[in-house]
Parts: structure tokens; C-alpha cells; sequence
């Protein structure tokens, strides 16, 4: 039987919000079996623990915000690196709490939270993982952007982007993979955000992204990278699309056996996507699971190693 699976200890760290600048600390406390995923403003006198759902995201123009409920000012942004990381490892139980309305940005990629959990170590809890079995195709479209779940053995994901931009249009704009802890970690945790200097200087205009810096973005003008270093992959745009779509699809709260397919889409039509299929009750299951029921168990199987 898969278990659920929850840290080996608390574990905190300390960043930079996006959008305010300010400094924010995170911390991730182990919690018991069926707690869920939970977040919870440590700011904000009587705050309360709230799970994430796809009901749960309120908005997703520059990043996945969640909030406690529909007119809560309890609400944490840029959510989706730090999910992404615990889609990886296969966390199911924790409490998240955040000492500002965002979690900070770090490098702009998953790698410092994949060092966090694995500094954190896992534990796996006397009881059985719940997965989200897709039965059949659920697709949702916007002009020409398309994001689909489809039945599959496994959990596998696909992502195409196509941005018409000279520099974008130079490194590759298509990836796939069956996920694991070993390739989201190999192949993906260090994708980082990136961001046009046009749309930076329209941010600021409105005192958003007062934290973003070539230190936790990739940033692009109309001919070139900025960044120093360049890019951590060939194709570092579209993984960190795909990196997007890992922790939007997780804002669910369970694992899913189906297949993703994304083309040009974003944290919206990721949001969209998981909302239709919950109202498609005849369109999903959910199933537990042996390891050798399924060609998943290697991706709660957690590697040795890290790429910081």
C-alpha cells in the first residue's frame, strides 16, 4: 500500500516576497494523517488553517493565490513553486505558515523548497495515500489554449509553449515526462520564472513585483537574456511551465493518476482545468493504491540526492 506521507520535522526559512519586497518567513510543521495540505498567515491575529482546493484560488494574473474563503483577506500568493516541490515528495500532511500575504519568491524556482524538504526529511503514516483517478478526457480551452487531463497509468505531463518572441523561439518549447521525485528534481526544480523588462517596469508602475531581481527571475528584452549566467537549461522557459503546472494541478490536494496536457496554457487554465473536472464526478475516482498496482510508486520514492 502507498502511504500517506508527512515531514520529519518542522523546518523554516526566510525570503523575499515578489511583489512587496519585504522580507517573509516560511515554516512547514508535520501534521497527522487526513490534515491535508493547510496554510495558515502566522501576520494575522486568529488566523486559522486553510486547506487548498481548486475552489480554493481566488486569483492567478501573476501567480496561484489562495484564500481561507470567497471574501477572506487570509489569502497567500505565488503558492505554486513550493507546491510543486511538495507534489515531488509526495507530501500530504502539512501545515504551511507564512508570515506575509505571499510565499517568498526565492530563486524563483522550486530548487530552495526541494532543499527545505529534503533538509526536512519525510515520514510515511499508517495510512493509505487517496489518489485522483481520471476515468475520462476533461479538457477546457481559451482562444487557442488548451489544458487536458486524460487517463493514464501513472501521472504524466506535457507541455507546449509558443510566445512568437526571438529569444523565447531559440530554446525549445516542448517537454514530456512520466513525473517522479528523480526527474522533477533532475529535470525541472531549478526552472526558473521569467518575466519581459517591459511587463517589470509596468509592475513597479502599481508597486507590484517590488522584489523581483535577476536574482530570482529569468529576465527578457526584446533581443536577449539579462541574466548573466543565461539559462539552467536549453529549454529552461517551457520546464518552468511545466514546473507551473505541477503545483497548480496539486492545489487539489491529492496525487493524480491521468495525464496533463498543456499547450500555452498558464496558472488560470491550470485552475480552470482542475475546477471542471471536479464537477465531472463521472469524469474521475478515487482509488488507493498497491506499489505494484500502478507505474507510480518510483515517483514517492525519494532520491538521495539534491540539486540545490
Amino acid at each position: 500500500m502507498i502511504k500517506q506521507r508527512t515531514l520529519k520535522q518542522t523546518i523554516s526559512t526566510v525570503g523575499i516576497g515578489l511583489h512587496s519586497g519585504k522580507k517573509v518567513s516560511l515554516t512547514l510543521h508535520p501534521m497527522p494523517v487526513d490534515f491535508g495540505i493547510q496554510f495558515k498567515r502566522s501576520d494575522m491575529p486568529n488566523s486559522t488553517p486553510f486547506k487548498v482546493s481548486a475552489e480554493g484560488v481566488i486569483e492567478t494574473m501573476l501567480a496561484t493565490k489562495i484564500a481561507s474563503g470567497p471574501d477572506s483577506k487570509e489569502t497567500v500568493s505565488t503558492v505554486e513553486h513550493l507546491m510543486a516541490a511538495l507534489a515531488a515528495f509526495g507530501i500530504d500532511n502539512v501545515l504551511i505558515e507564512v508570515s506575509a500575504a505571499e510565499v517568498p519568491i526565492m530563486d524563483g524556482s522550486s530548487a530552495p523548497f526541494v532543499y527545505l524538504l529534503q533538509s526536512a526529511g519525510t515520514v510515511d503514516q499508517e495510512a493509505p495515500k487517496r489518489f485522483i483517478k481520471i476515468k475520462k478526457t476533461v479538457s477546457v480551452k481559451e482562444d487557442d489554449k488548451v489544458a487536458t487531463l486524460e487517463p493514464y497509468n501513472g501521472f504524466a505531463l506535457d507541455f507546449t509553449i509558443n510566445f512568437n518572441h526571438p529569444v523565447l523561439n531559440r530554446t525549445g518549447d516542448h517537454v514530456a515526462c512520466d513525473f517522479s521525485a528523480k526527474v522533477f528534481i533532475e529535470e525541472f526544480s531549478r526552472a526558473r520564472t521569467f518575466g519581459f523588462m517591459r511587463d517589470f517596469e509596468k509592475m513597479r508602475e502599481y508597486n507590484l513585483g517590488l522584489g523581483g531581481s535577476l536574482d530570482n527571475a529569468i529576465v527578457v528584452d526584446d533581443y536577449r537574456i539579462l541574466n548573466e549566467g543565461g539559462l539552467r537549461y536549453p529549454d529552461e522557459f517551457v520546464r518552468h511551465k511545466l514546473l507551473d503546472a505541477v503545483g497548480d494541478l496539486y492545489q487539489l490536494g491529492y496525487p493524480i493518476l491521468g495525464k496533463f496536457v498543456g499547450y500555452k496554457a498558464g496558472h488560470r487554465l491550470n485552475n480552470l482545468l482542475i475546477r471542471e473536472l471536479m464537477s465531472q464526478q463521472d469524469a474521475y475516482e478515487w482509488v488507493t493504491c498497491e506499489e505494484e498496482e500502478f507505474s507510480i510508486f518510483a515517483q514517492f520514492t525519494l532520491p538521495t540526492f539534491v540539486h540545490a
